[in-house]
């Protein structure tokens, strides 16, 4: 599967982001890092260009499988394309330049189709797209020159013999590694506190995957076969692409553009559900609700860009302090709102005291300066402060007030509610605290 990258770290001050080289508001290691893999790209095209013999009939091999990409773009075109490290079918087109061209063509292939994604589906800052081209170009690259190591004649791929196959199909995996590995690089050096598997492997990638990976070695034997035949396989590439993105533009829709969380309608559809779960079985759940301290401060101060590199940082430094399985999401402004579902007051206690003391080390770069933010939380248990989520909300947020009544960057819980009326022995009524 090919992975893309459209997102980088957030730039660091108004003055690069809104200058003429965005690649300069970047974090040093994250440019040295893009830069070296587009020169090693740049350099890898020019040694190999020096030693090709190029031909007519390679050149209209490359025209077709690219015209085919050409076609998988415009036909997916409305649909649009996720921001992140997005995922696409693209490499069904790459894999058999790999296989059947000379590794130059390989490494230049990604660049009309990178040109065309800019052009025609969604225009984003050109150093991105320069990467993409050229970390897909030294992937390919490498993995057709390992396959013509080991299978000198391309003839041989489509000529029924199994060991040529299986060399193809190796090499579609070294390909992956390599893309993954380079952008999955970028990616964490833009933003350290980032999980690896946010943009590595998880079950349903590595599916995926595979799929792609039989996709471009059966790509590659139709074409060796008969350029014509391309003209019955491109459907189903164009079909399954669409329905590829479709699915990844439906997970987007749950996703907050600004901190990568879920957003607040999305939170609360997973929150009911954990709430009705907890309600059947039996087991504790708490509710934190977490607001930034004198975010409008920052905002007014560094601008609006440095502002939001605060909520990414924060919302980044709350789920890596969480479980694969708590629902945590952006309520809103500089509201953060998180489900631990199994936890009780104690650990909802530890759990909120440790994002407050984690968030108040994290440091923020803005230009000629640093930004430090704290927070302030209040923590709500089910069945001792609210049955539903309405009531867990609206006590959580009575103790979020109470903990900024009380100076801010602290934890708070609601005051337990009185128990109803009990008649004592005598008769008369009292009220148990």
């Amino acid at each position: 599967m090919t992975a893309s990258s459209e997102t980088s770290a957030r730039p660091r001050s108004v003055l690069c982001s809104r200058g003429r080289w965005p690649l300069l508001a970047q974090p040093r290691a994250l440019v040295l890092y893009l830069i070296s893999v587009i020169v090693l790209d740049v350099v890898l095209i020019a040694a190999l260009a020096s030693v090709t013999s190029f031909r007519a009939a390679d050149v209209a091999t490359l025209a077709a499988l690219m015209g085919c990409g050409a076609v998988c773009i415009e036909a997916t075109r409305r649909l649009g394309m996720p921001a992140g490290v997005s995922r696409d079918l693209l490499s069904a087109w790459w894999l058999p330049v790999a296989f059947l061209l000379p590794p130059v063509y390989a490494v230049l292939a990604p660049i009309p189709l990178q040109i065309l994604l800019q052009l025609r589906v969604r225009a984003t800052v050109l150093y991105r797209r320069v990467f993409s081209a050229a970390a897909i170009g030294l992937a390919a690259g490498a993995a057709s020159g390992v396959f013509h190591r080991w299978v000198p004649h391309p003839a041989d791929l489509y000529g029924g013999s199994g060991r040529p196959i299986a060399v193809a199909a190796a090499c579609a995996v070294v390909f992956t590694v390599l893309n993954t590995a380079l952008i999955a690089v970028a990616a964490h050096t833009a933003d350290p506190e980032g999980r690896w598997g946010e943009v590595l492997w998880d079950r349903e990638r590595v599916l995926l995957d595979a799929v792609e990976l039989c996709l471009g070695v059966v790509v590659a034997v139709v074409c060796g076969l008969n350029l014509a035949l391309l003209l019955l396989v491109l459907p189903p590439v164009v079909l399954l692409q669409r329905s590829l993105l479709h699915a990844q533009l439906q997970a987007a829709a749950r996703t907050d553009p600004k901190t990568g969380l879920l957003n607040a309608a999305a939170w609360q559809r997973e929150a009911d559900t954990e709430i009705v779960r907890a309600r059947r079985t039996g087991v504790p759940l708490a509710l934190i609700l977490v607001d930034i301290d004198h975010f409008k401060r920052v905002n007014d101060t560094y601008g609006h860009l440095v502002g939001d590199q605060v909520l990414a940082q924060v919302a980044a430094t709350l789920r890596g302090q969480l479980r694969d399985y708590d629902v945590v999401g952006r309520f809103g402004g500089e509201e953060f709102v998180v489900l631990l579902p199994g936890a009780d007051v104690h650990e909802a206690r530890r759990v909120a005291e440790r994002l407050r003391t984690r968030v108040g080390r994290m440091v923020v770069a803005a230009e000629q300066a640093t930004v430090a933010v704290t927070v302030s939380a209040g923590v709500a248990i089910m069945s001792i402060h609210g049955d539903d989520l309405i009531e867990l909300l609206a006590a959580a947020d009575l103790a979020l007030y109470r903990a900024k009544e009380l100076g801010r960057d602290r934890i708070c819980l609601p005051a337990a509610p009185l128990a109803p009326p009990q008649r004592r022995a005598d008769g008369a009524t009292g009220a148990i605290p």
